[in-house]
């Protein structure tokens, strides 16, 4: 949001997790109708009853991770002050039973030098563990159990560092980051491409590092009933996808334009203009791939409901050759067009004699709007000229 603010990424298309006021949602669903998926990529599904939380604490480190950042620093600050004051307690321990608490003449050899007190301990403790070392303390050869205690603290240290380190870094260089800077269209568009009836939507990366192996995928969300009456209330379906590379992975260098043709293995087929403002309808986008600079695999995702499908309509390009340069236009990305299209669904299209029939209809259409303005403008004419 900040950004749009400053102008440099323009409000014509949905940046993900960024550009989307979830408080203030700029497209109005039925009322009474929630989102699987909103626009920016959040699941709108909420866990209730999980009896089994101990399997949170089997996987700690992800736990860790997934927790908010405030919790993560006092888990981390926690940690080594725990850490810290247990082996202090410890070394107080050994100091006391070896008796280097007392005052005892020259000759007396310490475990630990310089323990007087409790707080002399806990300064050794940190010492040892975080390796500072100011000279003040130091172990000595007079007892095995120090020796033996200091071995496990150092190692005790670096396992705490290990993975409070990881956490952290982890979270800073969390894969959903770098999907802030994938983009989709506001609008998904319905429209004929290549004589076929297609569902469009347009996606961009805005960072010049690529995504390797990028894929799309694309599931119809909506109640349904099986066979035997049990309703299902989010059957996901999958859509197949018109690749406009032709291969598994897509190019994403400059916004493409990603395509399903509306065949009869669509879940689309049946469904007419009308039918699109009456149904509770979603479809949701799945952008995946892996971040060039890191690898770490992302994803991105958005969803298109039934008030975000314009029928009749196609994107307008964006890209543009400038100088031996080929230059992307974003202020274009969500920018659309009517395009004729059919006012039914691909099934009565196909029953009424396909693409070829309505061509047809469409030229004989536009022949006498022709001829009624050629028309019209003779009349004018002449009655100018009468005049």
């Amino acid at each position: 949001a900040m950004l749009s603010r400053k102008g440099l990424i323009p409000e014509d298309y949905l940046l993900t997790r960024l550009a989307e006021d979830v408080l203030q949602p700029k497209f109005k669903t039925k009322q009474g109708k929630a989102r699987f998926v909103g626009k920016n990529g959040t699941c709108n599904v909420a866990h209730t009853n999980i009896r089994e939380q101990g399997r949170f604490l089997q996987d700690v480190f992800t736990t860790l991770v997934d927790l908010k950042w405030l919790y993560t620093l006092i888990i981390f600050t926690m940690s080594f002050l725990c850490s810290w004051l247990l082996f202090g307690m410890i070394w107080w321990l050994v100091a006391f039973a070896h008796g280097d608490l007392d005052q005892r003449g020259d000759d007396f050899v310490p475990c630990v030098t310089d323990i007087h007190s409790f707080s002399s301990a806990f300064l050794f403790s940190i010492e040892v563990q975080v390796t500072i070392g100011f000279g003040g303390r130091m172990i000595t050869e007079e007892c095995v159990s120090a020796i033996i205690i200091l071995i496990v603290q150092n190692i005790v240290g670096l396992v705490i560092n290990a993975i409070m380190l990881g956490c952290i870094f982890m979270k800073t260089a969390q894969a959903h980051r770098r999907a802030e800077t994938l983009i989709f269209s506001k609008h998904a568009v319905i429209s004929l491409r290549n004589s076929k009836l297609c569902f469009m939507i347009r996606i961009g990366d805005l960072r010049k590092s690529m995504i390797i192996s990028a894929t799309v995928r694309m599931q119809v969300v909506r109640k349904s009933t099986t066979e035997e009456g049990e309703v299902v209330p989010l059957n996901q379906i999958d859509i197949h996808m018109d690749n406009p590379v032709g291969t598994n992975g897509i190019f994403l260098v400059s916004p493409l334009i990603i395509s399903h043709v509306i065949d009869k293995s669509s879940p689309l087929y049946e469904l007419s203009p009308t039918d699109l403002q009456h149904q509770d309808l979603e479809v949701i986008v799945v952008l995946e791939g892996v971040v060039e600079t890191t690898g770490i695999t992302t994803q991105a995702r958005t969803s298109y409901v039934s008030e975000e499908i314009l029928w009749g309509q196609r994107f307008v390009p964006t890209v543009s050759e400038d100088d031996g340069m080929y230059a992307v236009d974003y202020s274009k990305f969500g920018n659309t067009v009517k395009a004729p299209t059919p006012c039914c669904s691909a099934k009565e299209l196909e029953a009424a004699g396909g693409i070829a029939r309505f061509k047809l209809n469409e030229g004989v259409t536009m022949r006498t709007s022709v001829r009624r303005r050629r028309g019209a403008a003779m009349v004018r004419r002449s009655r100018l000229e009468n005049k």
